[in-house]
């Protein structure tokens, strides 16, 4: 007894090498010069901590004025599960996916925000965003 026998315990995580962006897709916009505002989310949202490689749960959020081209869903949820064994802090997971998504998809505006459970007694909201809005300018 007193011993931590937590201490060394550790589970195998993946680098953010496995986060993968090939399977991202776009569809062409066909509704210029509208301005459409599109926002998805999904609950399914995990990655693990580098340093434990407990996991990490949460909703993840994306609002975007497309300019040219639109995410093609089926690709975004490939794409978000990649995330699932890879050992990510939240505030560099959230980052990732802002780089990525704007990359890919050029938006002239987005937001992205990944509402963390709570863990440790501490609720977590990471909010990122990138571009001019729109109905800002």
């Amino acid at each position: 007894m007193g011993e931590d026998k937590y201490e060394d315990r550790r589970f195998d995580v993946q680098g953010v090498d496995a986060i993968d962006t090939a399977v991202l897709e776009t569809l062409p916009y066909e509704h210029q010069p509208q301005d459409t505002e599109i926002v998805f989310d999904t609950s399914e949202f995990n990655c693990v901590c580098p340093w434990s490689g407990l996991p990490d749960f949460g909703t993840l959020r994306i609002q975007y004025y497309p300019d040219r081209k639109i995410i093609e869903l089926k690709s975004m949820k490939y794409y978000i599960i990649s995330f699932r064994n890879v050992g990510i802090y939240q505030e560099d997971a959230i980052n990732r996916i802002l780089d990525d998504f704007f990359e890919c998809v050029k938006p002239k505006w987005v937001k992205i925000e990944l509402e963390y459970e709570v863990r440790g007694g501490i609720h977590q909201v990471c909010t990122v965003e990138r571009g001019v809005r729109p109905d800002e300018s």
